[in-house]
């Protein structure tokens, strides 16, 4: 006769095999016995999790009870699409203001809408990274995204920007705005681009502040003294726990969205992002290492530790320097003779990963190749 512990078990499997990382997929099914029936409850958004917890329950025990959403489901309804509309959407772990922000998603980026709670969302960036937002987001259907998409875009170049009501500086604002933010382009003014935002608001962004999409895309430099350049652009912006744009950023948020500024969709961690990229050095004399390449910081598995555990980024600039978000966005060294020493990141160093070289490689994606740009294919 099955016992409780073989259904436990069964759904431990799935999570490990399926869902072993939470923060990119909803994993989060209980089992109860009610009599002689199993009653199987919770979410997930992984459908072969789902079969097989399902299947593999249903030939142990003789009676089931199947309440697991599997996400986006029909609550929702067909809008399991949106756009960001605010410059910048706070994601936070639960639908509660007070909890933890986990990352941010920039005006423009697309997102899958798993579930809602209120005025919560329950969204999927680019990146897979799921949290919660209030407000912040244009539900659409697939076929809302996808003519949306296909609309000329600009780009903001500018670490922060405004857009106006009319096509004047001295005009009323219509919001703010930061690096990476993206708007359809509607018409061009001498030297303004009249844009319209995804929630219907239209406004006019300086042209010194932004760029047409697809010229941006072509005419970016994927060269390491690039993105060295570009991230010392950011200077002194202050470290913030889960922020991705230059309104405050946290180290693995900096190192994304330095790439990002480059076309380039990274993961969002640093846990995540070493798992991308070539392996360059582990010993740290930085022999091989090249501006552009990203070090990763922590804690080596040893019989103390029995797993590593990345915990800081930054984004080698060269001649053994580093910039990274610490208190704020700063430059240190791991040469002792240089004024810039960091002694303690120094000593945490694990290891240097190449991003350049791997494009389109898991976890280092251009933009245009992403999914969530081309929900069609």
């Amino acid at each position: 006769m099955a016992q409780n512990k073989d259904i436990r078990e069964i759904i431990e499997s799935a999570r490990v095999k399926y869902a072993p990382d939470t923060r990119i997929e909803v994993f989060n099914i209980k089992s109860y016995r009610q009599k002689d029936t199993l009653i199987l409850k919770g979410e997930t958004t992984h459908s072969a999790a789902y079969d097989e917890v399902l299947s593999k329950a249903k030939k142990l025990f003789p009676r089931v009870k199947d309440s697991i959403r599997l996400l986006p489901d029909k609550k929702i309804g067909e809008k399991t699409w949106g756009i960001i509309y605010n410059s910048t959407g706070t994601m936070y772990r639960n639908p509660k203001h007070g909890t933890e922000i986990v990352s941010q998603a920039l005006l423009g980026t697309p997102v899958r809408i798993l579930d809602k709670r209120g005025s919560w969302r329950r969204i999927q960036t680019p990146d897979k990274y799921i949290g919660w937002v209030n407000g912040s987001v244009e539900p659409m259907t697939k076929a809302d995204l996808q003519e949306y998409l296909q609309q000329p875009t600009i780009i903001v170049t500018s670490l922060y920007a405004i857009s106006y009501e009319k096509p004047n500086a001295k005009s009323q604002s219509v919001s703010d705005l930061v690096a990476g933010d993206m708007l359809i382009v509607k018409d061009r003014k001498r030297k303004f681009h009249h844009v319209v935002y995804p929630d219907g608001r239209e406004a006019y962004v300086p042209k010194t502040d932004a760029q047409p999409f697809e010229k941006w895309m072509k005419n970016r430099l994927l060269t390491g003294e690039e993105i060295a350049e570009t991230a010392k652009r950011f200077m002194g912006i202050p470290y913030l726990w889960g922020g991705t744009s230059s309104k405050g950023l946290d180290c693995s948020g900096f190192t994304k969205l330095v790439y990002f500024m480059h076309g380039i969709i990274l993961a969002r961690d640093a846990s995540q992002q070493v798992l991308s990229g070539k392996l360059i050095d582990e010993k740290g004399d930085f022999e091989h290492a090249q501006p552009g390449d990203l070090v990763f910081f922590g804690t080596k598995a040893n019989a103390k530790n029995s797993i590593e555990r990345v915990v800081h980024v930054g984004i080698y600039i060269g001649n053994k320097r580093f910039i990274h978000a610490s208190d704020y966005i700063r430059i240190g060294s791991f040469d002792s003779t240089d004024p810039l020493y960091d002694k303690y990141n120094t000593k945490r160093y694990l290891r240097t990963k190449r991003i350049l070289s791997e494009i389109n490689t898991p976890g280092i994606e251009e933009i245009e190749k992403n999914a969530f740009y081309h929900p069609n294919e």
